[in-house]
């Protein structure tokens, strides 16, 4: 049975990434400081704990057994390396968290000693088992792509060799940029296999959305499932005239796990190349509502870079994929599951995870 190790186990991304590993046969340990907020954790094991925390990630790199060890005193000589470690583990958010810059010592802190923490206990503990057979997949985003590529709403360029000169628009970008050489200089000097993908606008089901760290679609799904049957206004960031493109979770995770057991490193881009405009993401939210939606432009709010959009030239090339299913598919998914949550909080539906119940009681 082959064995993973997921940080950030109790995010939007890693929950799912947790099911696909364990749907085929995964043997899972899940990290984070929170259980997945909207389903039962799949993993064998759930640490619920800080990864910015050294000793944490001394230990939770260490797999002990099908029974699971963490909370057990298990001396190292009986403990094994994992095979595959994905971290997606960060702080991050939606525009309204990044791009403020109230938040960018945190980011970049919190982040980076996540990364550090890995790549520095799973080093020693190579060496003390003889044996680097650990693969680490490394979650990166296009906001480390510079700024000066991304002014043209219809023309940005985000091929992942338009990396240098770097400038980033954010902090969020410039940790990512710094951690995506962390990860290779380890891979360079310590042989420690590892491979990145630039993630483009993941969203979909069991995703944030709502708070101030909710991404693009959530919050436009959420904004025109609020509204009454006949529609009304939504409040839209910026001109809307911006461009972006965005994956579904579950094209996201079939990439993630094709270059995991692929022999190519990256970076590369994972996302979509159907580029919107933000009215467009509204206008498609509105037609699979059934809603009579208009827009309130709010100028003065955050919006980092006026165009995005993921070039899959090199994921084509490498890993023979692509994305399969249009934006307005993917809207319909997480438009219908978003009104679920609303109607069950309008309702008074507590939704508790036994996980989170357990863990509730042991305190």
């Amino acid at each position: 049975m082959k064995t993973a190790l997921v940080l950030g186990a109790g995010g939007f991304i890693g929950s799912h990434m947790v099911k696909r590993l364990r749907a085929d046969g995964y043997w899972v340990r899940g990290v984070d400081l929170k259980y997945p907020e909207f389903s039962e954790t799949e993993a064998n094991e759930f640490v619920c704990m800080d990864l910015t925390d050294r000793e944490v990630m001394r230990r939770v790199i260490r797999y002990g057994g099908e029974r699971g060890n963490f909370y057990r005193s298990i001396v190292d000589k009986f403990l094994e390396p994992f095979d595959e470690i994905y971290q997606f583990a960060a702080d991050m958010g939606g525009a309204g968290f990044i791009f403020t810059g109230d938040n960018d010592a945190d980011i970049m802190r919190n982040s980076a000693c996540i990364n550090l923490n890995l790549l520095e206990e799973q080093r020693k503990w190579n060496e003390d088992k003889g044996t680097n057979h650990t693969k680490i997949f490394y979650s990166s985003s296009a906001c480390m792509y510079p700024e000066h590529n991304q002014l043209d709403p219809e023309n940005p360029d985000c091929r992942e060799s338009s990396a240098y000169p770097a400038n980033p628009d954010s902090e969020y970008g410039w940790e990512k940029l710094f951690s995506e050489r962390l990860y290779l200089a380890y891979n360079r000097n310590y042989d420690i296999p590892v491979c990145v993908a630039r993630y483009h606008n993941i969203f979909g089901p069991e995703g944030t959305w709502d708070g101030g760290k909710e991404k693009a679609p959530a919050a436009i799904c959420r904004k025109v499932a609020l509204l009454p049957e006949v529609g009304g206004a939504i409040e839209v960031w910026g001109d809307g005239l911006q461009t972006r493109s965005f994956l579904f979770i579950d094209e996201c995770i079939e990439a993630t796990y094709r270059l995991m057991h692929s022999d190519f490193q990256g970076p590369v881009n994972i996302g979509s190349e159907e580029m919107v405009t933000i009215n467009q993401l509204v206008e498609t939210a509105a037609k699979v509502s059934g809603k009579v939606v208009t827009k309130m432009h709010k100028l003065d709010a955050p919006l980092g870079v006026r165009g995005r959009n993921s070039n899959n030239d090199l994921v084509r090339e490498k890993l023979g994929w692509d994305y399969s299913q249009t934006l307005e598919e993917g809207i319909a998914k997480t438009y219908a599951w978003i009104s679920e949550q609303i109607k069950s909080r309008q309702h008074g539906v507590v939704d508790i995870t036994s996980k989170e119940l357990e863990h509730a009681e042991s305190i």
